[in-house]
């Protein structure tokens, strides 16, 4: 065996340990690169998450500021031009019609007689004047932030009014039926889809 020969030997296993520890660094990064994008994704799912959280409490907060609002509605202290607080009267339904009214009966509603309740089917993202509910402030002259300056919902919430026969035990034995009202309100996020909607059962002394 020539001198050749054997250094070609003798140089063979350091060739292959270096082979192999080729493919255990492309293993390594392969593993590592996967890991990281994992991670990016936990991060933007995690954002997301408080994002939508962020947006949702706005929406609630508005569904029941528009609440508060129906109260003045319907109690008042109110000093708006447009207040209709006689119209809520215990054993009347003056100005409440099917499919909810209009003009300065906007958003009064009688019962509906198909079985679905009426604010399933009324649409609170309506704005035009056609719209059946209610915008914080219309009959009490309450003010409401909305826009697209910083954080802040997109539109003023809107509400009903239902009149609901008062059920509570008693109450039929005093005379004439008494009415309760139901109030559903919707609160809007920074976007129009980002929603929360709110109800109360108010009875009027």
């Amino acid at each position: 065996m020539n001198t050749s020969s054997l250094r070609s030997l003798l140089r063979t296993p350091k060739a292959r340990q270096q082979g192999f520890s080729l493919v255990i660094v492309m293993i390594i990064l392969v593993i590592v690169s996967m890991l990281g994008v994992a991670a990016s994704q936990m991060v933007l799912m995690a954002e997301r998450s408080s994002r939508y959280d962020r947006d949702w409490q706005i929406a609630f907060q508005g569904a029941e500021a528009a609440l508060m609002d129906a109260e003045f509605d319907m109690r008042g202290p109110n000093t708006s031009a447009a207040k209709r607080v006689d119209t809520f009267s215990p054993t009347s339904l003056l100005g409440f019609a099917a499919g909810c009214g209009s003009g300065g009966d906007l958003g009064l509603c009688l019962p509906s007689t198909t079985g679905r309740p009426v604010w399933y089917d009324v649409d609170f993202t309506d704005a035009t004047t056609a719209a059946k509910t209610v915008r914080l402030g219309d009959f009490t002259d309450r003010t409401f932030a909305t826009g697209t300056a910083g954080v802040q919902p997109a539109l003023r919430p809107r509400y009903i009014i239902e009149a609901i026969p008062d059920l509570s035990p008693g109450t039929s034995s005093t005379g004439a039926p008494k009415t309760l009202f139901r109030v559903t309100a919707m609160g809007f996020g920074p976007r129009t889809d980002t929603q929360a909607v709110v109800q109360m059962v108010f009875r009027k002394e």
